[in-house]
């Protein structure tokens, strides 16, 4: 699993923008900056709808204040999925959506959840972190079914 220190896997993924999906690097999205990315295991899903999302949504000039230059949500899901989520939460432009539709990225993470037996593929963990130019900096995971560590107020706190 990756661990703080690391540097964040040279990939792409897929954001959701309003013109449609779009491929972007992970150093386009983290090279030079401060991001906060926190996965959930899938959008439209319970916790990650009433709770997880909304609390970034809610956090975001407080996570701005502390120098994040960009807040992103990633999930198991493909792009169109990912832009109908967060255009059903009014995230607009402050959270960048991404997809990770094979969980390629989140597997060369080490993050991956597996809940093929439960009818849902293979996952994202629910994870948060926070990465400086590349590199992780702080790394929040979640235990299994948990929502405590990967909460907005919980990476405002680490920051």
């Amino acid at each position: 699993m990756i661990k703080v220190g690391d540097q964040i896997p040279s990939m792409t993924l897929t954001k959701a923008t309003a013109e449609g999906p779009k491929p972007v690097t992970t150093d386009e999205i983290f090279k030079g900056r401060k991001v906060v990315m926190f996965a959930v295991p899938g959008a439209f899903t319970p916790t990650c709808s009433a709770k997880h999302l909304p609390g970034f949504v809610q956090n975001i000039d407080a996570l701005k204040a502390k120098g994040v230059d960009e807040i992103v949500c990633m999930a198991v899901n493909d792009a169109f999925v990912m832009g109908a989520w967060g255009k059903d939460q009014g995230v607009g432009e402050n959270i960048t959506m991404l997809s990770d539709g094979s969980a390629a990225f989140t597997k060369a993470m080490g993050l991956e959840l597996d809940l093929v037996a439960r009818g849902l593929g293979v996952r994202s963990q629910r994870f948060a972190m926070v990465i400086d130019d590349g590199k992780v900096s702080h790394l929040a995971v979640e235990a299994a079914g948990g929502f405590d560590v990967s909460r907005a107020e919980a990476v405002l706190a680490a920051l």
